[in-house]
């Protein structure tokens, strides 16, 4: 379709930082973060949680939430782009694309407790917090924003379909440069959903593991400045070089959260996204899994990926090398897409593969899979491709690009 997304800059908090060298470190060495433990009915449950004391309040208070204080430490490095970008665009001209699942729960299930034990809700409760557009809303005050604002909860897809988004409004010319990612957090409504789908791990998720038990989720905000042409003037990076070229969704419409067996609907996606980019899968040079380590997810993606890469086109790609990185930073929900595809734009810069962390053991039933190990490099790495499949089968492909190369 030849409409990419030229990245100006991006910043991302998750559970291995938000210094972009210390978060490469771990991609490469695969250094787990400190995930931390609890007690879900009896059974201990891992999530790659952020302790909100080293999280600074917002100092808009009708904001100051858990998520929108994760927002805040991703967007601190993003201040000037930002403000540039409103500078010279205008703030009517800015848009805001939001992936995000979870953004309140844990603020009204305090509130609920609140009201059992006294018969009132805390002071400064307001169900606000519990809205979908709140943290799109906290980011539009925040910089003075008055052009449209659009969330995405299509569950672990949400910030992937929101840069889809992002990119049909900004070549309809609804906007000229648009703020796009996604943000959520591992509140325990969250642990207690996925724990009674029996799909949460009592231990770190072992994706594509003979061994793996289910996913952990984790905490992280990532957000990207975005326009379709590039722009030296608000650049922070090589904005003529680093885009989002490939845009490839499906809809399985198997199963309300288990993905269709046969991968047919993440094969789609990523293919859509082939087509859309104007590439053959041989040219694709390394791939995020999605790899949520849930028995039905890891076996219908392996299928996908070597269908697609390998089968599709004669082996030609069987090698690519993949891995997901939800082993180190947790099932990030909402925010997964753009976190992933932060990592693909520093793989794309860096030539570092992030590591497959897992036990060692792949499930035998798999066809071949090159899972990337600890210090892993590559050359000339022109070209990336980030999965995002989510419940209900909507299922997105990005690819971006490093034109330098």
């Amino acid at each position: 379709m030849n409409q990419p997304l030229y990245i100006n800059d991006f910043g991302l908090y998750c559970i291995l930082g938000g210094d972009k060298a210390q978060v490469l470190d771990a991609l490469k060495n695969g250094k787990r973060g400190t995930f931390t433990t609890y007690d879900v009915a009896g059974v201990q449950r891992p999530a790659a949680t952020i302790d909100p004391a080293t999280l600074a309040p917002v100092p808009e208070k009708k904001f100051d939430n858990r998520v929108n204080r994760l927002s805040q430490a991703a967007l601190v490095g993003l201040e000037k782009t930002i403000q540039k970008a409103v500078e010279k665009y205008g703030a009517n001209r800015v848009g805001i694309f939001i992936g995000s699942c979870d953004n309140g729960s844990e603020a009204s299930m305090a509130a609920l407790k609140c009201f059992k034990e006294t018969g009132a809700f805390p002071e400064g409760y307001v169900l606000d917090f519990q809205r979908a557009d709140f943290p799109a809303q906290f980011i539009a005050e925040r910089f003075g924003i008055t052009g449209m604002l659009s969330v995405h909860s299509t569950a672990c897809a949400s910030s992937a379909s929101a840069f889809v988004s992002a990119r049909n409004n900004l070549y309809a010319g609804n906007c000229d440069v648009a703020i796009v990612g996604g943000v959520d957090i591992a509140s325990l409504s969250v642990i207690l959903g996925f724990a009674s789908l029996e799909a949460m791990s009592d231990k770190p998720t072992n994706p594509f593991s003979a061994n793996r038990s289910g996913l952990t989720l984790g905490d992280a905000a990532v957000f990207f400045v975005v326009t379709r042409n590039p722009d030296a003037y608000i650049c922070a990076v090589d904005c003529e070089s680093l885009k989002v070229i490939g845009f490839g969704e499906s809809a399985d419409a198997d199963h309300i959260t288990a993905p269709r067996a046969d991968g047919e609907g993440a094969y789609q996606a990523m293919k859509a996204a082939l087509e859309d980019a104007g590439l053959n899968a041989a040219q694709i040079g390394y791939v995020n899994l999605h790899g949520t380590g849930t028995e039905l997810n890891d076996a219908m993606e392996s299928r996908a990926v070597h269908r697609i890469f390998a089968a599709d086109i004669g082996a030609a790609n069987a090698d690519v090398p993949v891995s997901s990185t939800k082993a180190l930073t947790g099932h990030t929900l909402g925010a997964a897409g753009a976190l992933e595809l932060a990592f693909c734009c520093m793989t794309l810069k860096e030539g570092v593969l992030p590591a497959h962390h897992f036990d060692g053991n792949v499930d035998p039933d798999f066809p071949p899979l090159h899972l990337v190990k600890a210090g892993e490099t590559a050359q000339n790495l022109k070209y990336c491709m980030s999965n995002s499949f989510a419940f209900g089968g909507c299922n997105v492909s990005l690819i971006v690009e490093n034109g330098a190369v």
